[in-house]
């Protein structure tokens, strides 16, 4: 290589895996990758059955693969399912599992991709306001008792507060016409705390009869599931994690910091600015269907990292299978647990989640030098 020449970043744009060590490794490396998905999709395919058949009825898990399999493939299962138990599974349960599988899978994306564009392990969606600014505009429209677009007007609010708060932030962190991270982060903490002292102000005024159903979204839940709220998430999260995943090569460029993916030949803030955008239209939908769900964002793209290492080409994918595996639990959990209530989900995933945060302070504090 010539002299003031650079060399591409391993993982970064134009990395060649010059040496026969990366050579050897990175077929192991792959097979493991394709395993990893296999291993993922498998559970989830199975955790998919298994969540719709529990709840206060219990249904065993052959007799949904079967209405399932009718609702799928028809022409492969051909009994039609009827009966009580078919409008349980095939109405009821099965959209909800699936919108929790994609919100699981949303969250978990938007986590691995702010921590890379950021370079923060602590970055989730809250950082960048859009599930406080989502959250109120839902409790606004809830409480005022507004439909001005019939059922979509709940997910049409919250889906314009997120783009609101997301766009005072982007507004805000903004230096020399270029995106500042830093200022990035600050500004989003700022305007995610206006919002939620905001929505706790009106959740606190409000008739107790609505209170409970305010509180309820902010914390995060799936209650209530029905078909039409599956397919707008679906298609987003998607979309989104197809995208993210031909960006990921440029995601590890980033790693090297500002100076470093620029001589690699990326253009820095516009790839941060368009990240950061499909980040925000991702959790403005999720938080629609779903309420605010903390640490989800934060939990799983750690988790993944420990076990497969920081190559997003690799962790993009994978955090977003596991972070679809994880709350489809979760929703099991909240409408079991506590029969015939449901706990919210973000409860359940804040008391997951704590633990984790500190473990993953303690482990910092250990690898710091003293």
């Amino acid at each position: 290589m010539a002299s003031g020449q650079r060399g591409p970043a391993p993982g970064a744009p134009g990395a060649t895996g010059a040496t026969g060590a990366a050579r050897r490794r990175a077929p192991a490396g792959r097979l493991t990758f394709l395993g990893t998905s296999a291993l993922l999709s498998a559970l989830l395919g199975v955790s998919l059955v298994a969540a719709v058949g529990l709840g206060p009825v219990a249904i065993a898990s052959g007799d949904v693969a079967r209405m399932l399999g009718h609702r799928l493939l028809p022409w492969l299962v051909t009994e039609a399912p009827a009966g009580p138990q078919a409008v349980i599974v095939l109405d009821i349960r099965f959209p909800r599992v699936l919108l929790g599988a994609v919100v699981g899978a949303g969250l978990a994306l938007v986590g691995a991709v702010l921590q890379a564009v950021l370079r923060n392990p602590l970055a989730d969606p809250y950082i960048i306001g859009a599930s406080s600014g989502a959250s109120l505009g839902a409790v606004l429209v809830m409480l005022a008792g507004l439909s001005p677009f019939g059922p979509l007007s709940l997910p049409l609010s919250a889906f314009a507060g997120a783009m609101a708060a997301f766009a005072l932030v982007l507004t805000m962190s903004r230096r020399g016409g270029q995106l500042a991270p830093t200022r990035l982060i600050l500004a989003g903490v700022a305007v995610a705390a206006l919002t939620e002292a905001v929505t706790s102000y009106i959740v606190l005024t409000t008739p107790d009869k609505e209170v409970r159903s305010a509180l309820f979204w902010t914390l995060g839940g799936l209650s209530g599931t029905q078909w039409r709220d599956v397919g707008v998430p679906a298609l987003v999260v998607t979309a989104a994690i197809a995208w993210a995943t031909t960006r990921a090569s440029l995601l590890n460029a980033l790693v090297l910091g500002d100076e470093g993916a620029t001589g690699l030949g990326v253009e820095v803030d516009r790839l941060r600015l368009r990240l950061i955008v499909m980040c925000a239209l991702v959790i403005g939908t999720v938080v629609a269907v779903s309420g605010g769900i903390g640490f989800v964002a934060l939990m799983v793209p750690h988790a993944v990292r420990l076990v497969i290492g920081g190559d997003n080409r690799r962790l993009i994918p994978l955090a977003a299978l596991t972070g679809a595996l994880l709350l489809v639990w979760v929703d099991v959990a909240a409408r079991m647990l506590n029969q015939p209530d449901e706990i919210p989900i973000g409860v359940i995933t804040a008391v997951l989640g704590s633990p984790f945060f500190l473990m993953l302070l303690v482990r910092a504090d250990r690898r710091t030098p003293r």
